[in-house]
């Protein structure tokens, strides 16, 4: 076994609760036989200990070096059976699936009624909570034993079965496109980022239409529903269109509260769209409607809606807590956010293990614009730096410009220009070979490298001419995005009026609601 696949073995142990430890030990005790057996010794060793330790665990056990393999490949696939069996994983597609299975074995029994009795309850089943892929297997072999099964209604059932599968069919068929579909935009936008030019934009509306497939919105169920208003979601955020953002992500929001039983087998998608939807708002700065969705979603996640498993809760602490970070951003209020940084880099380690790479440093380049709303330069380049830093982040590559970028700016903020010229160098470096260098950056670096040679009594006119030429640029369609990770024009607005940072943005917060 390779040294991934113990890490794996050794994660899958640490990751069970104790009732799951106490389970699997009552599972494998069932026989006799198990209680001395190599396997559970092994389990008991990996339990106690901190780290994966090869010499000690074959020290602790009988087990031999050229034996190490196999045991562990036995205990993590007894493991996974003794988790299959606890109730607190069983869902609608496992208790389709068993019935699927008891069907089969009915069906090779040559019990062909009792299995056709119960592949009817399980499509029904299937059908009601939208799992049409297990539906269609199930049709299949319904197919398959009434060609066995011989009655007199086998012309009417064949020609029944045939019309529900081929329906069933059709719409698995659209459900596979519009996943396919917005799994690829996804992608484009992990990364590179939204479209940084005309011909971009073309380009991802080409490849958007030409794989969209035709479709009647009132021949859709939940699950069709809910891959189209993904796909939509993902090619609005690519062009910036963060209104039609805003439309499809409550589309999808709205559809789980339409079917609240959704919610339920579904946690996951759920709790994505609440996620998208408060993004969009995050961006049109609608404060209000903000406000409402994330309370919305903090009572769905406090009361037993949603299943209580590791990957939901760490989701959850994501979604929750990336939201209410950018609620600070929405009216300035960057001082009380300060104030919650701590508990949630604290958090973070405890979720290190199931929030991705990509989210951490999402969450490092958030605080690191509290603490630059907030005047706390060191501490922004702080955080920063673990972006800049992580050579194996590979995606989101309009994260890691600006988040150099910003550097720059929380260097010169801070009075660290000693080596501002070596900074300026390396940014203007990677700007390039991540062909990011657009107008506003290059003003940006051009402006910091003039910086050092302003006399200090120009230094605020220098501010109010590189505003000026920002301005033109924040209502650019492709331009603009500069202004979505970097807030350069209330800086610059705040440099030339000699305020905080914040003020300037809570004043504009505060003037846009009033109008």
């Amino acid at each position: 076994m390779t040294k991934d696949q113990k890490d794996n073995l050794f994660a899958l142990v640490k990751s069970l609760t104790k009732s799951e430890k106490r389970q699997f030990k009552l599972y494998v005790g069932r026989l006799g036989v198990n209680s001395d057996s190599k396997f559970l010794n092994l389990f008991t060793v990996l339990d106690k200990l901190k780290q994966y330790d090869e010499v000690s665990i074959l020290k602790s056990t009988k087990i031999k070096k050229q034996q190490l393999a196999n045991v562990k490949a036995h205990l993590y696939k007894q493991i996974l059976v003794s988790l299959k069996l606890n109730p607190s994983h069983q869902n609608i597609r496992s208790q389709i699936r068993e019935q699927l299975d008891f069907a089969s074995i009915l069906y090779h029994k040559g019990l062909y009624k009792q299995s056709l009795k119960i592949l009817d309850k399980a499509k029904e089943m299937a059908l009601v909570n939208e799992e049409k892929n297990l539906a269609y297997e199930i049709v299949e072999l319904e197919k398959v034993i009434e060609s066995q099964y011989i009655t007199r209604s086998i012309s009417s059932r064949a020609d029944e079965l045939t019309i529900q599968a081929k329906a069933i069919s059709e719409l698995n068929v659209i459900a596979s496109k519009l996943s396919n579909l917005s799994l690829q935009l996804y992608s484009i936008i992990l990364k590179t980022g939204y479209v940084k030019s005309e011909a971009e934009s073309k380009e991802v509306t080409t490849y958007f239409k030409a794989r969209l497939p035709k479709y009647k919105i009132k021949d859709l169920g939940f699950r069709e529903k809910l891959w189209l208003y993904n796909a939509y979601l993902w090619y609005s955020f690519l062009l910036q269109d963060f209104k039609n953002c805003y439309k499809y992500a409550l589309k999808w929001v709205d559809l789980f509260y339409e079917n609240p039983a959704m919610i339920t087998l579904n946690p996951v998608f759920f709790l994505k769209g609440n996620n998208y939807l408060l993004e969009s708002l995050f961006f049109i700065k609608s404060k209000d409607k903000f406000d409402e969705a994330l309370q919305k979603l903090k009572n769905v996640i406090e009361t037993n809606q949603l299943p209580k498993d590791e990957n939901v809760e760490a989701l959850s602490f994501l979604y929750y807590n990336i939201n209410t970070i950018n609620s600070f951003f929405i009216d300035g209020s960057f001082k009380e956010g300060v104030a919650i940084i701590d508990q949630i880099d604290k958090d973070l380690e405890r979720y290190k293990d199931r929030i991705d790479e990509h989210h951490t440093m999402i969450f490092y380049y958030k605080f690191a614009s509290l603490h630059f709303g907030s005047g706390n330069n060191k501490q922004c380049i702080f955080y920063l730096n673990k972006i800049i830093s992580n050579k194996s982040l590979t995606m989101r590559e309009d994260l890691l410009c600006f988040s150099r970028v910003l550097n720059l700016v929380a260097h010169y903020e801070a009075g660290l220009d000693y080596h501002l010229d070596t900074l300026l160098r390396t940014t203007y470096k990677f700007l390039i070979q991540m062909n990011e260098l657009h107008e506003v950056q290059k003003e940006m670096i051009k402006f910091i490298r003039k910086l050092q040679d302003i006399y200090p009594q120009d230094i605020k006119k220098a501010f109010k001419s590189l505003l000026e030429k920002l301005k033109t640029y924040e209502n650019h369609p492709f331009e603009r995005r500069a202004f979505l990770y970097l807030d350069i024009i209330s800086w610059l607005e705040s440099k030339v009026n000699n305020v905080p940072v914040d003020q300037v943005i809570r004043q504009k917060y505060l003037q846009q609601n009033a109008t």
